[in-house]
């Protein structure tokens, strides 16, 4: 087997880490013709996507200490095997129940490819390299996510939202074949943990580790505020400030843009910093943002275009503050990196889904709870990373082996 360029092996890996927001993003247009067609309600259709956050949760812890045991890529291709399946089933489904079945299988499937080619990376690079390689899968995956509802809606026009998963099984068979023929495994035998209950043991190592945590609440925390805005934001900009779909539309590509803006700016400078210098600029921007959020939260000023010059400040680092998170987090425990990642991003989307039920139950029709919200997040995520850097040059001084504890081999591809 002739092994990508490391180019292709980038985008391959990003394409395997859009799996989640693909399946989500492109069938957000679907929803009101999946209720009219299989005579269900908006709840019960709505179900659909909170049963597929599950699913990824619950996937991902599950896939992290298993490759770390047997290698990744079997793993990673029995994943896609469920994840092709059950889309076949959600094709298929002749009720909203069996939709929600075969979703939550789906997510569950899809997990693989979203944790797996996190923990690759880690496999082989360097933990600066592995920053910057991150960036840019997550640079691909923004534009995914920017184009996802697009796609979907010209899928619909095929043969209407059925189309939706069409597209998603061909997506998912290409990024199958280029995994099976093209890449190969990277978690040799030698380097594999020596049963199943120790690779799970990595989840205990990892929450005993108050860096590890500090790293996976920093990036969560991040990711949940941004969550809370994409519940609220169109409550708040179409109801309350009176802008209009197409305007809101331009509004929320404002953030993608930031995004993307910011990715590339960590992958030119991170392995000239470091992944720690450039998570501390990530969180100084969140936290400045989050201060103007509170006040804009607690006096009822800033109006439109100052909320979303703050959010789109906010929003922009996210993406940065994930990838420098989580390359550091498989740096400091490179012989769990599978439950590391597992446990990393399902925390991830747990606390996405968190922060989307409190901004939604404290919703009152004012942007209030949306900065507020946002605004604790981005404090919380600027406190981990100020207690990350107090903590590490603690350790500093007491020796190497505290900061890292681990060592910082990478492979090259």
């Amino acid at each position: 087997m002739r092994p990508l360029h490391p180019q292709r092996m980038i985008l391959l890996l990003a394409a395997l880490v859009a799996f989640a927001p693909l399946s989500i993003d492109t069938y957000l247009p679907t929803l009101p013709s999946i209720a009219r067609d299989l005579h269900a309600s908006a709840a019960s259709v709505q179900m659909t996507i909170g049963v597929f956050l599950a699913g990824l949760c619950i996937g991902m812890l599950f896939y992290g200490p298993l490759s770390d045991r047997f290698g990744r890529k079997r793993l990673l291709t029995g994943g896609m095997l469920m994840y092709l399946v059950a889309t076949v089933g959600c094709m298929l489904a002749s009720d909203i129940d069996q939709l929600i079945a075969w979703r939550f299988l789906q997510a569950v499937g899809g997990a693989a490819a979203s944790v797996l080619a996190r923990t690759i990376v880690r496999d082989i690079f360097a933990v600066d390299e592995a920053a910057r390689t991150l960036s840019l899968m997550h640079l691909v995956t923004m534009i995914a996510t920017l184009v996802a509802p697009t796609a979907g809606s010209l899928l619909m026009l095929i043969d209407g939202w059925r189309s939706i998963f069409a597209g998603l099984f061909l997506f998912a068979g290409l990024c199958l074949i280029a995994c099976t023929w093209r890449l190969p495994e990277t978690h040799p035998p030698l380097r594999r943990s020596g049963s199943l209950l120790a690779a799970a043991g990595g989840y205990w190592r990892i929450a005993r580790d108050p860096v590890a945590v500090a790293y996976i609440l920093c990036m969560g925390l991040s990711f949940g505020g941004m969550f809370a805005f994409i519940t609220a934001s169109p409550f708040v900009y179409t109801e309350y400030f009176g802008v209009s779909t197409l305007a809101y539309g331009w509004l929320f590509a404002l953030n993608i843009t930031g995004v993307i803006l910011m990715t590339l700016i960590n992958a030119r400078f991170v392995r000239r910093v470091g992944p720690m210098r450039m998570l501390g600029v990530g969180a100084t921007m969140a936290g400045l943002s989050a201060i103007g959020l509170a006040l804009v939260a607690i006096t009822g000023g800033g109006g439109l275009y100052g909320i979303v010059a703050l959010i789109v400040l906010y929003v922009s680092v996210t993406g940065l503050l994930g990838a420098n998170c989580v390359a550091s987090l498989l740096q400091r425990h490179p012989h769990n990196a599978g439950a590391a990642a597992g446990l990393a991003v399902s925390m991830q989307f747990a606390m996405g889904s968190g922060f989307s039920a409190l901004v939604g139950r404290l919703a009152d029709g004012s942007p209030g709870p949306m900065c507020a919200v946002i605004a604790g997040a981005g404090l919380g995520a600027a406190g981990c990373y100020a207690w990350l850097s107090v903590r590490l040059q603690t350790s500093e001084m007491t020796g190497p082996s505290a900061i890292c504890g681990a060592d910082d081999e990478g492979l090259s591809p």
